[in-house]
């Protein structure tokens, strides 16, 4: 449980309809604070759809207000989210590229749009359901992990400035997830099951290729091996991902019927016949995708990356030093050498060769559970 504090703010949080935002809204009533709720609607596209239902949400959130016994304000970001958020998830996928959308979202909307409508409510402080947590040394605020190693969204915080870790309060962040589910249930939460989102920030969970196709036009290209033999189409390189093993639709040793035969015809039986094929390689100038059998493939591992559009906690780049860094979610740090090249860029040695370095991903870096910042993935 958090420690109380004699300190008593006005402190809007952000109430998303899940168990993390309604726990962190109780605990920070607890800690007597005048607490205010906002649901923040931020997609209007088929938002009456199975895949993006703002408005059970809403429903959801407004019943954990209720119990708790706070107000709740309902607030259309769409806009914003469109033109800041979703426009350049756009602009990165039709680059080749594969972006982070919860890392946008985080810095245009849930940190700045929000964060100035709760100032403008009166606000001391806002507060979310993210699993981190900030401390103040010295007059400078560090974002660190959550507690609950399994549930730390540092990684997506990573681009928070001074002034936003000023102003934000994580209290679940001190907490494991089973202990945010077990006081939700305690104080009957009619949310305390409800499972996690897991979709596209305020999008949901959908076919993400189908989403996808009603933004970007299909452009198919020849899909080949590192040997440079042909093993069908692709459907267009914003629709993959480096690392993707499902969808190709090439199918291996279980491919069917002419499929099958025009594989076999081109000699691809053999030496790794019942390892999956993984993509490896993007070829944006010449529409080709490039697949390689084996999860060890070495067009698949990268000993170094660079990252541009760098942000950092501090506000001061980090120096060069032996660090840690994650290039995507869930990852275990890995062990690096932080430097810069020529041009600016972050480059990261890694002590072990990454899997799947993504261009659009985010190279978080950490110092113990310091997360110091990062940047956007530009070349492995």
């Amino acid at each position: 449980m958090l420690r109380g504090t004699s300190l008593k703010r006005r402190v809007v949080v952000g109430l998303s309809g899940g168990v993390d935002s309604a726990v962190t809204a109780w605990l920070l009533k607890q800690q007597g604070h005048e607490v205010i709720g906002i649901f923040m609607k931020n997609w209007e596209d088929d938002d009456d759809s199975e895949y993006c239902s703002s408005n059970v949400d809403f429903v959801d959130a407004a019943a954990v207000a209720d119990v708790i016994g706070i107000e709740i304000e309902h607030v259309n970001f769409a806009a914003n989210y469109k033109d800041l958020v979703f426009a350049e998830f756009l602009r990165e996928y039709q680059a080749g590229r594969t972006p982070n959308p919860d890392v946008l979202c985080n810095a245009e909307i849930k940190f700045k749009a929000f964060l100035d409508h709760a100032f403008a409510l009166g606000a001391d402080k806002i507060a979310t359901g993210h699993y981190a947590r900030v401390r103040e040394v010295d007059g400078q605020f560090q974002l660190l992990k959550g507690l609950d190693p399994s549930k730390d969204q540092s990684y997506f915080l990573h681009r928070l400035n001074q002034a936003q870790m000023s102003k934000t309060m994580f209290p679940v962040g001190e907490l494991h997830k089973t202990e945010v589910r077990r006081i939700a249930a305690e104080i009957g939460l009619p949310n305390a099951k409800k499972k996690d989102s897991t979709g596209i920030c305020f999008i949901g969970e959908r076919p993400f290729r189908e989403f996808l196709n009603r933004y970007i036009a299909k452009e198919p290209g020849p899909i080949k091996d590192d040997k440079g033999r042909t093993l069908g189409q692709h459907q267009g390189l914003s629709f993959y991902t480096l690392g993707q093993r499902q969808g190709l639709g090439i199918g291996g040793v279980k491919a069917r019927g002419a499929e099958l035969k025009a594989i076999q015809a081109q000699g691809l039986r053999g030496a790794g016949e019942h390892e999956p094929w993984f993509v490896a390689r993007k070829d944006m100038a010449n529409n080709t995708l490039w697949v390689v059998r084996g999860h060890d493939h070495p067009w698949l591992l990268s000993p170094t990356l660079h990252a541009d559009s760098l942000s950092w906690v501090s506000g001061t780049a980090a120096a060069p030093a032996a660090r840690a860094a994650k290039t995507r979610y869930r990852q275990t740090d890995a062990p690096c050498a932080l430097a810069y090249d020529a041009v600016g860029r972050l480059q990261l040695n890694f002590d072990t060769p990454q899997w799947a370095v993504t261009p659009g991903q985010s190279a978080v870096v950490y110092e113990g559970e310091i997360c110091l910042g990062g940047g956007v993935i530009c070349s492995p």
